[in-house]
């Protein structure tokens, strides 16, 4: 708990405009939702055939998986992060609740009322408008209730796809097994959703004529509560207007998931705020190679670390190379013609596949290399991550290349969440990384790649050209890694923030200070 408490004192200033942006985020949604739910009800309130086809609708949309639908929502907006897509989702997900209250309130008016209203002459307009909607209110404000409360949690996931939020810390955490960083984004959002709901409670209280009036202490309460979520909702809406309107002067990096990336993507940001006039959007962990390139290609990104030869397979397609300077030369190559992405000099050390097992098994069995797991094939329990089981210099590829046919399915879970799943024996076998730190934290042992079947994998900046053109200091910030990391002193960085429990961005700076690659100061 001291250590949660000293995290979160540390960490104040930005988790305060994380609950902010996050307040932001669902109120905007919210407000699209009723905008967009409250006529739906309306139109299937008049109409049987109406209600069925948008109920239905809802209903369906409502059933599709979260990360689903971000990945889905991410193809519809051409690769951009952020809050546009993470707003959409939200949208999707708070139309039932809105739904299905706004004709439950409609058909709960009392017939004599409406008739009253419709023998005074008036219109259909204006009996919706004057008599229906007033009475609904108090029933239509149950749903937006729920959907806010949901909308809340929903709202953490959408870190995922780079939505600003207390979701980036929960995101951290599970990447970094640090379970300070998930507390630290998931209490902050239980309390965000229980101070929503009581708020909206209050408000449903008071406009419902039915219901015995609150104190008027209590009820100033529930107005300053009001008042205060709509303040951090606000200044959450102008930092992020702040951050929009000075395009010109910022530039985004990105990373994709891992203490890897997160600590090189700081380096990366650090080098670029010493070294030019730009101001750095750090968007990190983002997931997948395509979620961060594709979102690069379209501009949502301006750069982010990336693997030689995860590049060349997963990005352009290509079968495998083994030659580390020809795959360089042809990622760079097609990058720049096809995307107008520059590929950076390497930084000095490559990030390959680590077959991994408990060192203790290995050594008992005899298993030195990846082909020695043919003898063990109807007993060795495999588990990888999701994107190396579909990306063709992965799992495909290796069962094919070794001639593996394992008895038992791998079981596909978090790749940062395989190194304890080996090492407490709940598998034997998983895909990690070359240069992370719990390999030896773990006691793992890597099995050599006899065949030679993974490609090269140098780490390198993928930059967008047009940023390039922006400032000419860029390029020569940004390389200033070039050559400046071994494999042996990136498995000590990610040792630090694996094992040890060390922020990334003070692993990177440090590192870059050493360097005196940034100032000291």
């Amino acid at each position: 708990m001291n250590g949660l408490m000293e995290l979160a004192w540390s960490e104040r200033g930005r988790l305060i405009e994380s609950t902010a942006a996050h307040l932001d985020l669902v109120i905007e949604a919210l407000v699209l939702a009723v905008l967009i739910g409250v006529p739906l009800g309306i139109l299937a309130m008049r109409s049987r055939l109406a209600e069925r086809v948008v109920v239905g609708l809802a209903n369906v949309l409502q059933t599709v998986p979260s990360l689903a639908l971000l990945g889905f929502l991410l193809i519809v907006f051409r690769g951009q992060i952020g809050k546009p897509p993470a707003r959409a989702a939200l949208v999707v997900y708070a139309l039932l609740p809105i739904i299905k209250n706004t004709i439950l309130g409609l058909r709960s008016i009392p017939r004599d009322v409406t008739e009253a209203a419709l023998g005074l002459g008036m219109t259909a307009w204006q009996r919706l408008r004057i008599v229906e909607l007033p009475l609904a209110v108090p029933i239509l404000l149950g749903g937006v209730r729920v959907a806010m409360v949901a909308s809340v949690g929903m709202a953490t996931i959408a870190a995922a796809i780079g939505a600003k939020g207390l979701g980036s810390y929960i995101f951290r955490g599970v990447s970094l097994a640090d379970s300070r960083l998930i507390l630290l984004g998931s209490i902050p959002a239980a309390l965000l959703a229980l101070a929503c709901d009581a708020s909206l409670g209050e408000v449903e209280h008071a406009l419902d004529p039915t219901r015995r009036r609150h104190s008027r202490f209590r009820a100033r309460a529930a107005s300053a509560s009001i008042v205060a979520l709509l303040g951090m909702a606000a200044w959450g809406w102008w930092l992020d207007h702040e951050n929009g309107a000075s395009n010109a002067t910022t530039l985004v990096i990105g990373s994709k998931d891992g203490s890897e990336m997160i600590v090189l993507g700081h380096m990366l940001a650090d080098l670029v705020e010493a070294r030019t006039d730009f101001k750095v959007d750090r968007r990190f962990n983002l997931g997948g190679t395509l979620v961060c390139y594709n979102a690069l290609r379209q501009g949502g990104l301006d750069a982010y670390v990336e693997y030689t030869g995860t590049a060349l397979t997963t990005i352009l397609k290509e079968p495998p190379q083994n030659d580390p300077g020809q795959v360089l030369q042809r990622v760079r190559t097609v990058l720049a013609d096809r995307d107008k992405i520059a590929c950076l000099d390497p930084f000095g050390f490559e990030n390959t596949f680590a077959i991994l097992m408990r060192r203790e098994q290995a050594e008992s069995l005899g298993i030195r290399t990846i082909s020695d797991l043919r003898r063990h094939t109807a007993t060795i329990r495999p588990g990888f991550g999701p994107e190396f089981m579909n990306r063709p210099d992965g799992y495909p590829g290796l069962i094919k290349a070794y001639d593996l046919d394992f008895a038992i399915a791998p079981r596909e879970m978090d790749r940062n969440l395989l190194y304890q799943a080996v090492a407490q024996g709940s598998l034997d076998l998983a895909a990690g990384d070359s240069t992370d730190g719990r390999i030896s934290a773990f006691d793992l042992v890597s099995l050599k790649d006899d065949r030679r079947y993974f490609p090269p994998y140098e780490a390198v900046t993928l930059v967008r050209a047009e940023a390039l053109q922006k400032d000419s200091r860029l390029r020569k910030a940004l390389d200033q890694l070039a050559g400046q990391i071994d494999a042996p002193t990136m498995r000590r960085l990610n040792q630090e923030v694996d094992v040890k429990r060390r922020d990334p961005a003070e692993v990177a700076r440090e590192f870059l200070r050493s360097k005196r690659l940034v100032p000291a100061g």
